[in-house]
């Protein structure tokens, strides 16, 4: 099973267990986040796509850490003026653990079946 979220402005397919680098988010290290954004979820059954999003479905996961990714250059020139400027640039990211996709009709069938 994956979904495809909607986070920090971009799009992420995720499963469960997978590690994902997402721009900087404010959880502190160790704590649960949930996105509530999802496209598309698929399972060996079916496919749901939302319009924009599906509802009910929610992607849980675990803040492993807080890092800065590897450096970039950016440099200025412009020709024949002697102007040239560089500037070093690393951009922060979190890393976190995706525990499970939470899906509605699954609770609904699970207490249908504790009634029986």
């Amino acid at each position: 099973m994956y979904a495809i979220i909607e986070a920090c402005g971009k799009q992420y397919k995720v499963a469960q267990g997978d590690v994902v680098f997402f721009e900087k988010l404010d959880n502190e290290e160790g704590k649960k986040v949930t996105f509530d954004k999802v496209i598309l979820v698929s399972d060996d059954k079916k496919v749901q796509v939302g319009n924009p999003y599906v509802k009910g479905i929610k992607v849980e996961g675990k803040v492993v850490s807080h890092g800065k990714g590897k450096k970039i250059l950016v440099f200025k020139y412009k020709a024949k003026k002697n102007y040239r400027r560089t500037q070093g640039h690393r951009q922060p990211y979190t890393k976190v653990e995706i525990t499970g996709i939470k899906l509605p009709a699954a609770k609904k069938e699970a207490t249908a079946e504790a009634a029986e």
